[in-house]
């Protein structure tokens, strides 16, 4: 039984992660798109901050998967982790960005 919560456990925190992976990844597209530099920056800074959480859940998720499971995240999971996006009804525990980032004015 503790095996089996252990991997619904891994399998969240690796659909969050790909969660978090598009949204850096819509940032820089973003930050490419804008010609202001300040708001590039700023979208850079964010897609940044994803980056660095993406790393922190990389590490956790390493640490408490099996050795024999380590295997690569397929085209399937990832459209599983899709799937459960559209159905999330969004009350997600949403990270906040550090000062620097929200206090731009």
């Amino acid at each position: 039984m503790p095996n089996k919560k252990n991997q619904t456990s891994v399998g969240q925190m690796i659909q969050r992660c790909h969660k978090w992976r598009q949204k850096r990844k819509q940032y820089i597209d973003l930050a490419r798109q804008t010609s202001d530099e300040v708001e590039r920056e700023r979208l850079l800074q964010t897609a940044e901050h994803y980056g660095r959480i993406v790393n922190e859940e990389q590490v956790k998720i390493d640490s408490q998967r099996d050795p024999k499971d380590k295997t690569p995240i397929t085209e399937e999971i990832a459209e599983t982790s899709e799937n459960n996006e559209q159905n999330d009804s969004g009350d997600d525990e949403e990270i906040g960005f550090p000062d620097f980032i929200t206090n731009l004015k």
